[in-house]
């Protein structure tokens, strides 16, 4: 949850006093302190990227040009002159380190509530959910080919131009293969986690390093986080190469560690030729391992970033794990993975000499310098200047730039817009995998596979993520497709089902009571979508369907035992068999991350009087305060005040139309109000209301407060329906067909068929192996998961779209 605007102040503040000049001088001060106060956050700690849906659009469904522009700017961002999405807002973009989208075909939004328990991974890692609108194009197509906007992008027009005037033998150039032509910050070079377990770098949880100390580093780094460079030397002893000189310098170069280490165990060379490191040298030195592993993360600041030449020899040697480095000697890079010598590139590059003849030995001070001197030098340049200024020195041979212009007379070509090629100009891989269809991708960047189950094992294998990954499942199309019911037919099933959740039944009612009448008692628990008169040959019951699975709930709290005319009526649930597990559904309703701070109130009709019967269970399911506090219910038919339950009536003299000024009045006692909706027909009073509080405490206040608010009439419970949904009822909205003998033939296939338990696997298998391919992503990465919905010529059923940074 987002902290309160008052305590989202309060840390500003403290972090602008305890942000210290520097960090080398005052870290364990402020380790000190933060601990101190319980803040494990510092004041260097960057804030993690979120997406949030803007309140306008909660109830609106996307289409595919709105997933895409969330999709741009995630990957390039305001530098990349991209704006914001129009329907959502997505924080701290910069710290978005990839983009991963899974495409489910076949299923659509009601699939998804209806296998709402099944489906677990999905209901509670994503922490945003929009309806989205069916496309009758490719969706992964569509994502790669979607055309970056021209005027909103200058970086990106400048990418392209270097890119378009970089010649042709520079493109395949290993440097430009890896970070692109574009000059960017110190973030894209810092090695990922695969890539230092690839080139056998200190990593934990990985073996062989469990008596590594690791560094207090946080989880991300950001553009202006500080370098330090670092350096070690080694010698030869009885258990293999022993630390016994480190270097360390800060961003300006200058030294802030410069220790001689005595090894643990028996010296068998001092390797003075490399070293510089004498018997002499040493033989006064009481300095140990643990003891410089100790100054080193006092004097490194949480977000720092080391730099060094080869550096996974300096920690191996530190028995230290730190996150965040960059390997000059993977910077400039060579083909076939060999590397330059740190001298070679000092030379080349600073033109500075060092490791020279004259002196004995390496000096690990300077040695940390030209690394620091060479990274700070590549970021500043950006990758093409070094290539360009450097080739013939370094990678030995020069552009014949006269022959390409002899040979190619054509006018330059314009620069592609597409997402796709915007991505690889960049220097940023993208990749498709999935059945073989007719995707607009280079076909190198494509994986086909015959099962949903390749798909997502082949990605998970990847040693490095893609920056741009598409994965189309299509498993669930085949089924339906293979299904004997149609597509629309069994969409009409699923919808009978979850309608099935906002129905009562009710009765008996006094001879003659009418629908109207019906409905006038009921709305007051909230809109009531359809009335339904059952007369048996003695009594007259009524089946009512509410829009909000909410009214359904407060109907059997509040009207379940109410006394009408002297006689009492029973309120409950329609016994089909997919109402078994309705309260395992309330539950997981109740505890969605999507309703954490969503309130649910109605306010009473003045004619309505106190009648109360509040049952510990409703068909089985435990109702308390926690989930549905209830205030008091009038009776409709104005009976001067009488003990009904043992209760005494009375009537209200207050009035029950609702206003956002009198429900923020009332209930922003509990906490800050976000956002109030107060739905109404057209010519209505609103008389309920759907209250979202700034965090779970003020709901949970709320609804701890219930004693008071039934004395002002209010009824409230916690919120079940999906922020985005309008109501629950109009999202399974179908046409009920009747046959000649009048059964209602939704209720014909109420059953469980073999078909469904199909489905309910394939469902299980679906969110299991979603769930193993969100753990795989690397943090910082946007995940997004659409279930495409399905277009015919009947009409379209909405799909759904799940949203997360990892």
């Amino acid at each position: 949850m987002e902290p309160s605007s008052a305590a989202a102040t309060s840390n500003r503040e403290r972090r602008k006093n305890i942000a210290p000049p520097t960090y080398h001088e005052k870290a364990k001060r402020l380790k000190t302190e933060q601990e101190s106060e319980g803040v494990m956050e510092c004041a260097h700690s960057p804030r993690l990227p979120r997406i949030s849906v803007l309140p306008d659009w909660l109830q609106q469904p996307i289409t595919l040009n709105e997933l895409t522009e969330l999709l741009h700017y995630a990957a390039l961002g305001k530098t990349g002159g991209i704006k914001q999405p129009s329907w959502c807002r997505l924080h701290h973009q910069r710290k978005v380190k990839g983009v991963n989208a899974v495409i489910v075909e076949g299923l659509t939004q009601s699939h998804f509530y209806k296998h709402y328990l099944t489906l677990r991974h999905l209901r509670t890692s994503y922490n945003s959910r929009v309806t989205f609108t069916p496309s009758s194009s490719n969706v992964a197509s569509g994502i790669f080919i979607s055309e970056v906007p021209k005027s909103d992008n200058p970086s990106l027009s400048q990418t392209n131009k270097e890119s378009s005037g970089l010649h042709k033998a520079l493109k395949n150039h290993p440097v430009i293969t890896k970070f692109g032509t574009q000059r960017r910050g110190l973030t894209v070079y810092v090695l990922t986690q695969e890539e230092m377990i690839k080139r056998h770098y200190p990593v934990k949880g990985m073996p062989g390093f469990e008596e590594f100390v690791c560094t207090d580093s946080v989880d991300c780094v950001t553009d202006s986080s500080p370098l330090y460079g670092l350096d070690c030397e080694m010698c030869l002893t009885e258990k293999g190469n022993e630390l016994t000189r480190v270097s360390l310098v800060d961003s300006d170069g200058n030294c802030v560690l410069d220790e001689l280490v005595k090894p643990q165990n028996r010296i068998l060379n001092y390797l003075t030729k490399f070293s510089g490191i004498t018997a002499a040298m040493l033989r006064p030195i009481t300095t140990t391992l643990r003891d410089v592993q100790a100054k080193l993360r006092a004097l490194l600041p949480p977000d720092a970033v080391l730099v060094g030449h080869s550096l996974n020899n300096d920690l191996v040697a530190l028995k230290l794990i730190h996150p965040h480095v960059i390997d000059t000697s993977l910077l400039y890079r060579r083909e076939f993975g060999q590397r330059f010598k740190l001298k070679v590139l000092a030379e080349t590059v600073l033109k500075r000499q060092i490791q020279t003849e004259e002196k004995k030995g390496h000096n690990p001070i300077e040695d940390a310098v030209a690394a620091l001197e060479l990274a700070q030098y590549f970021i500043k340049t950006g990758p093409c200047q070094v290539v360009e200024h450097h080739l013939e020195e370094l990678w030995g041979y020069t552009v014949d730039t006269t022959v390409e212009e002899l040979t190619d007379c054509s006018p330059a070509p314009t620069p592609s817009l597409r997402f796709a090629d915007i991505l690889q100009t960049l220097g940023r891989s993208v990749a498709f995998l999935g059945k073989r269809s007719d995707v607009a991708l280079d076909l190198s960047n494509q994986q086909w596979h015959n099962s949903d189950k390749e798909v997502l094992a082949s990605f998970r294998r990847q040693t490095k993520c893609p920056f741009l990954s598409v994965l189309q499942l299509s498993s669930f199309s085949d089924h339906l497709k293979r299904c004997a019911l149609h597509q629309e037919q069994q969409h009409q099933r699923v919808c009978a089902n979850l309608r099935d959740m906002c129905v009562v039944f009710a009765g008996p009612f006094p001879a003659g009571f009418s629908e109207r009448e019906v409905k006038r008692l009921f709305c007051c628990c909230g809109p009531v979508r359809k009335i339904q008169m059952l007369n048996t040959a003695v009594r007259v019951h009524a089946e009512v369907e509410f829009e909000l699975l909410e009214g359904a709930m407060l109907a059997l709290k509040t009207l379940d035992g109410f006394n009408l005319q002297g006689q009492s009526i029973k309120v409950q649930r329609p016994v089909y068999e997919s109402m078994l597990d309705l309260d395992m559904t309330l539950d997981a309703l109740m505890g969605d991350t999507l309703n954490a701070t969503h309130l649910y109130a109605v306010k009473l009709k003045p004619t309505m009087a106190e009648s109360i019967n509040i049952s510990a269970k409703v068909n089985g399911h435990t109702l308390n305060a926690e989930c549905c506090a209830v205030t008091s219910v009038k009776r409709a038919n104005g009976l001067p005040p009488a003990k009904v339950n043992g209760k005494r009536l009375r009537l209200a003299t207050k009035k029950s139309e609702l206003s956002e000024e009198t429900v923020r009045n009332r209930f922003g006692r509990f906490g800050t109000v976000e956002r109030i909706v107060l739905p109404a027909k057209p010519g209505k009073h609103a008389r309920h209301a759907h209250i979202e509080f700034e965090s779970s405490e003020g709901k949970h206040a709320a609804l701890s407060s219930s004693e008071d608010l039934w004395k002002e009439d209010y009824v409230i419970c916690s919120s079940l329906t999906p922020p985005h949904l309008r109501s629950w009822v109009p999202m399974t909205t179908t046409e009920t067909t009747v046959d000649a003998d009048g059964e209602d033939k939704e209720r014909t296939h109420m059953y469980t068929s073999s078909q469904d338990q199909e489905m309910e696997l394939l469902m299980g298998k679906l969110d299991r192996r979603l769930g193993k391919l969100f753990r795989s992503l690397p943090d910082g990465t946007l995940s997004v998961v659409v279930l495409l919905g399905h277009t015919s010529a009947h009409g379209h059923l909405p799909g759904l779209c799940f949203m997360e940074i990892k």
